[in-house]
C-alpha cells in the first residue's frame, strides 16, 4: 500500500508504529528500507581471484617521478656548483639544480633520474670530471607525494588519499568512513586503464571482508585505483531521531 492510499490518521499511526519498531529493534523501518534500497542497486564488477590482496601482496612497480614529488639528490664527489640537495619536482617536470641548470625528470624512475643528473654533471664538468665520473643517488624526501588512490560515493570523506604500497580495500573504506546511507556491500574497485582499453572493475565482498575475515576481495590498492561506495536515500528526520 502506497503512502497516497493511506489516510492522514493512518499515516500518523504508521509513523508511530515505525518509530516504535525502530526503538525496539535497533534498526527498525529505516533498516528495512536500507536493505530494500540495497537490493535495487546492482553489484558491478566481478570477483578476480588473480589480483594481489591482503596476505598475498606484491611489490609496487618502480616509482615514477611526478610533480609535486620532492627528491633528495646526493653527489659524490661533491660538485662545486651544486648547493641545493632537496629539490621539488616543479609543475613543468623539471628539478632546478641551481647553476647546474634544470633537469627534466617527470615520468622517470628514480634510477633513471640518477643517470640523467649524473650525465648532466659529467658533461658540464668536461675535462674536470673526476675519475669514474660523478656518482648520483636520488631518493624521495617525503614518500610518495604524487601517488594516490580515490574513494568516491556515499562516504564521509570523498577524495584522494596518499598511497604507500600496502593499502587494501578495507584500509581505503575505513579511511574514507561510511555514512548512514552507505551501501558498502555494493562497493566495487575500478582500476585505470589506457583509453579504449578493457574496463577493470572488481566486485568487493564487504561482509566477507568485515565479518568473516575473507581476504579474497580485500584487494591491494595501486596508484590511481578508485573505490566506489554506492549509497541509498539519506535517512529522514524520524530515522535520525530514533537512531535508524
Amino acid at each position: 500500500m502506497t503512502s497516497r492510499m493511506i489516510s492522514a490518521p493512518g499515516r500518523r499511526v504508521w509513523l508511530l508504529t515505525c518509530s516504535l519498531l525502530a526503538l525496539v529493534l535497533g534498526g527498525g523501518c529505516s533498516g528495512l528500507g536500507a536493505r530494500h534500497q540495497a537490493k535495487k542497486i546492482p553489484q558491478l564488477g566481478v570477483i578476480d581471484p588473480h589480483q594481489s590482496r591482503e596476505l598475498q601482496m606484491v611489490s609496487m612497480p618502480p616509482y615514477v617521478v611526478e610533480p609535486p614529488d620532492e627528491l633528495e639528490v646526493s653527489v659524490k664527489p661533491t660538485y662545486p656548483d651544486l648547493s641545493v640537495t632537496s629539490l621539488p619536482v616543479q609543475m613543468d617536470g623539471n628539478i632546478d639544480l641551481g647553476f647546474v641548470g634544470d633537469v627534466y625528470v617527470a615520468g622517470l624512475t628514480l634510477e633513471q633520474v640518477e643517470m640523467k643528473v649524473a650525465q648532466q654533471l659529467n658533461t658540464l664538468a668536461g675535462k674536470q670530471v673526476p675519475k669514474g665520473g660523478y656518482q648520483v643517488s636520488v631518493r624521495l624526501v617525503n614518500g610518495s607525494q604524487s601517488k594516490s588512490y580515490y574513494v568516491l560515493g556515499a562516504v564521509t570523506t570523498q577524495g584522494k588519499f596518499p598511497i604507500t604500497g600496502n593499502e587494501t580495500v578495507l584500509d581505503g573504506i575505513l579511511q574514507a568512513g561510511l555514512r548512514t546511507n552507505s551501501l558498502p556491500e555494493k562497493a566495487y574497485l575500478v582500476r585505470p586503464h589506457p583509453a579504449g582499453g578493457t574496463d577493470q572493475i572488481m566486485a568487493i565482498d564487504w561482509f566477507g571482508i568485515r565479518d568473516r575475515g575473507d581476504s579474497l576481495t580485500n584487494y591491494q590498492l595501486f596508484p590511481g585505483d578508485r573505490i566506489i561506495v554506492p549509497g541509498g536515500k539519506p535517512p529522514g528526520l524520524l530515522s535520525t531521531l530514533v537512531g535508524g
